[in-house]
Parts: C-alpha cells; sequence; structure tokens
C-alpha cells in the first residue's frame, strides 16, 4: 500500500520542525549550508597578533616628556638627503593655476 505524498511531506515538515532545520520538498539551492557554518572572523582575527604599544601611542600618551625615536629621525634624515640630490617627492600643487594642466607648463 502506497502512502500518500501529503503525508510523507507532514512527516518531513513535523521532522524539520522537531529538529530545527529547514523544510525545503522542492530541493531548491538556498544556500543554509554556507549559512550553518561556523564564522571564520574569530579564527581570522586570532591569527594575527594583538596589536602593541607603538611608540607613536606612547608620545600621543605623554606629550609633556621629550622623546628620541631612532626610525623616525633616520627616516627625515634619508628624505632630506633624497631632497638634497633632486631624488625628493615633488611638491603637491595647492591649486588649479599650478597644475602643468592649467599652468604655465602648457605648449602650444
Amino acid at each position: 500500500m502506497a502512502v500518500p505524498r501529503s503525508r510523507i511531506l507532514d512527516l518531513v515538515k513535523t521532522q524539520c520542525r522537531v529538529f530545527n532545520t529547514t523544510f525545503n520538498p522542492e530541493g531548491l539551492r538556498l544556500g543554509n549550508k554556507i549559512l550553518r557554518q561556523r564564522l571564520k572572523g574569530p579564527s581570522l582575527a586570532a591569527y594575527y597578533p594583538r596589536r602593541v604599544v607603538t611608540f607613536k601611542d606612547l608620545q600621543k600618551a605623554y606629550p609633556k616628556f621629550e622623546t628620541y625615536d631612532d626610525f623616525e629621525e633616520d627616516r627625515v634624515e634619508h628624505v632630506q638627503i633624497t631632497k638634497s640630490r633632486g631624488k625628493g617627492a615633488p611638491k603637491k600643487k595647492r591649486t588649479a593655476a599650478e597644475s602643468k594642466k592649467f599652468g604655465k607648463g602648457k605648449k602650444k
């Protein structure tokens, strides 16, 4: 004796309610497999080490104390040397008149 389809669907619907699953009799692709997976954010965040206090953070926290940052001093000195040799970054244009497009650099 064959069981009617509606009776089987009622049974599957009740089973889905009991086991907290999605009722999908047509077998459509709903993305539930992806939505049930564990979130990857916490594990990715735990992969990278926590950020430690930097020298700039200390300078901001205690502005009254005189501090000396070796890396910053070396960077500033390197920038000055490259500028003196003519290899530094060009100056930023502040107005449209200073830019090459609108300024005196235009040739006819």
